[in-house]
């Protein structure tokens, strides 16, 4: 029997906690499989606040919301040009259970107009089979494009007023804008297809890409790309074969997750040592996780020393991190 809408209320404020450890927990799953797969992206996720729900109830006029409302937790999954998009998606689908997919990018018959290139993905959360009903709690993927996540977040300000109906003329600007939207996406994609055919800038481009999914696995506190730039093109030159050293770091993150997350948590950008210090500096960085897995063999650690000493950085900076790691240089 559907419940009305304050009983969907009441109930959603109940299991508001619920939900919220598990879009959470669903989130870190989707950090964990982009990396793994080497797909650069941001995830972010979170419950509904309940005034939202309750307002999207009298709003849409819903006759069952509790099972209509499928967006009772959301996650945002952005990614920096769209040739990711589909690599994004297949990750998704085979690391979640997909119920639908709503995906308007390429939908005939539309090529005349301007609008939102939808893709949507709902989908059963991880551990998401906390509902006191024994059904599965689903959340709402939203995947985009840096472009198109900022015109949306833009687009959602002006144009979805409850009870108010924007101008015309600046529903038809923020509209016009998606032409700018799709040629930003072409050219930064574009960019990217150029600079892989230069040997020692996608090397270093894609350690640190590489490094920062993993990094983000562990904290989401922002770092210094300009610092992270200079020290990879230093740990690029230990590093023989590019490609195949993604899955080396990725298995050694694997395999030392826990030691990895007491290293962060001990000297890390939130750590007292760090804060009141302003030691480790290299421990607030995604590439500390190449130091690491360098330090971790001797004939890594002596090759890393070596094109240490012929860099302008400091000594103590590779020496604070060994000493985070446990071994002598």
């Amino acid at each position: 029997m559907p419940l009305t809408a304050d009983e969907a209320f009441q109930r959603f404020k109940q299991e508001q906690p619920r939900i919220e450890r598990a879009v959470q927990a669903t989130g870190a799953h989707l950090r964990y499989a982009t990396a793994r797969k080497g797909v650069t992206c941001e995830v972010t996720s979170r419950a509904k606040e309940a005034s939202s729900f309750k307002n999207k109830i009298y709003r849409k006029g819903y006759t069952d919301p509790w099972k209509q409302i499928t967006d009772k937790a959301g996650i945002r999954v952005i990614v920096p040009h769209r040739g990711l998009l589909d690599d994004a998606l297949q990750v998704i689908s085979d690391c979640l259970d997909v119920v639908k997919v709503e995906d308007d990018r390429d939908a005939p018959g539309d090529e005349d107009r301007l609008r939102y290139p939808r893709l949507h993905i709902q989908a059963v959360m991880v551990g998401g089979k906390e509902d006191p009903d024994g059904a599965p709690y689903e959340c709402e993927i939203q995947l985009r494009t840096e472009a198109v996540d900022l015109w949306s977040r833009m687009s959602h300000k002006l144009l979805y007023k409850p009870g108010v109906t924007p101008p015309a003329d600046v529903s038809r600007s923020l509209y016009r804008l998606i032409a700018l939207v799709e040629l930003f996406d072409l050219e930064v994609e574009r960019g990217v297809q150029a600079m892989a055919k230069h040997p020692e800038l996608a090397r270093s481009n894609q350690l640190l890409d590489t490094a920062e999914q993993i990094y983000r696995t562990f904290t989401d506190h922002p770092h210094s790309t300009d610092l992270s730039h200079e020290v990879v093109e230093i740990l690029s030159q230990t590093v023989e074969d590019t490609a195949a050293y993604s899955e080396q770091l990725t298995q050694f993150a694997e395999r030392f997750r826990e030691r990895l997350e007491r290293a962060y948590t001990e000297y890390g950008p939130t750590s007292a040592l760090f804060l009141k210090h302003g030691r480790y500096l290299l421990a607030s960085q995604p590439e500390s996780l190449i130091i690491f897995e360098r330090l971790s063999t001797i004939r890594s650690r002596f090759g890393l020393q070596i094109a240490w000493k012929h860099s302008e950085l400091p000594d103590s900076m590779l020496t604070d991190m060994a000493q985070i790691w446990g071994v002598a240089l």
